[in-house]
């Protein structure tokens, strides 16, 4: 078991890239049902607002630092979490894992002729990768019930070893929650919006932002009709916050 970080409710992994891996190839080989979630500010706000999204990531069995706000806020907690491990940095690494391990992945989710980009990109780098299905849901809020079905059907007859959804957070991570008890063991990884960049359809921040904690300035640049709620409404909220948990313990 790996050590976890309580960030305002929400029990956060303290765990290296590597040991993470590691765990992922023991629960595949033994066939277990395995949900990985990534929380950046705005999931873990969404999760301190909504019973519901807090209980998808403590019932989730890893719940990853995606953020340099989330690391800096478990120091100043006295709780600093390992390594932030992004989705978009997990992503390549569980596609060469994937490949050099055997392991069959299958993509669901993001905009239509995403996943196909997506797997030109995996087979052009590892051309003995097994991707065994893609699947696109039309865009709701919420699946409807027969929505909700081709989904689980489509996942359950690849029979993957590993599913990397992105349905954007905590969307995705509330997927599978609701659909654990129907679905096919394997590795569920609620990645984001990683599936546009690996594909070369979206630029990330460059190296120098992540580790300064700016990637947030980049995305507000590129997408500020998008994001701007996000980054300049929602996440000041997160400081004051952090505070009062701090504090609150005193």
């Amino acid at each position: 078991m790996h050590q976890r970080v309580n960030i305002l409710g929400t029990q956060v992994s303290s765990i290296s890239s590597s040991d993470l891996l590691a765990d992922f190839k023991v629960a595949i080989q033994n066939k277990k049902l395995i949900q990985v979630a990534i929380t950046p500010v705005n999931s873990i706000l969404a999760a301190h607002k909504n019973p519901q999204v807090q209980n998808a990531y403590n019932t989730a069995h890893y719940v990853l630092c995606d953020g340099m706000p989330v690391k800096w806020a478990s120091t100043f907690l006295n709780t600093p979490i390992v390594e932030r491990i992004t989705g978009l940095d997990l992503l390549p690494n569980l596609i060469a894992f994937a490949a050099n391990e055997s392991f069959t992945l299958f993509l669901l989710g993001a905009s239509p002729g995403v996943g196909e980009k997506l797997k030109e990109v995996i087979l052009q780098q590892y051309p003995n990768c097994k991707i065994v299905g893609i699947y696109v849901p039309p865009f709701m809020p919420v699946f409807d019930a027969a929505e909700n079905k081709k989904m689980v059907d489509a996942v359950n007859t690849a029979t993957p070893d590993i599913v990397l959804i992105s349905l954007t957070a905590p969307k995705q991570d509330l997927w599978i929650t609701q659909n654990k008890a129907q679905l096919h063991p394997a590795l569920y990884v609620g990645i984001g919006g990683a599936f546009e960049v690996m594909a070369g359809l979206a630029k990330r921040a460059p190296k120098w932002m992540h580790g300064a904690g700016l990637e947030w300035l980049y995305r507000l640049i590129q997408e500020p009709k998008r994001m701007y709620r996000r980054y300049l409404i929602e996440a000041p909220l997160f400081i004051p916050l952090i505070l009062r948990q701090k504090f609150s313990r005193k």
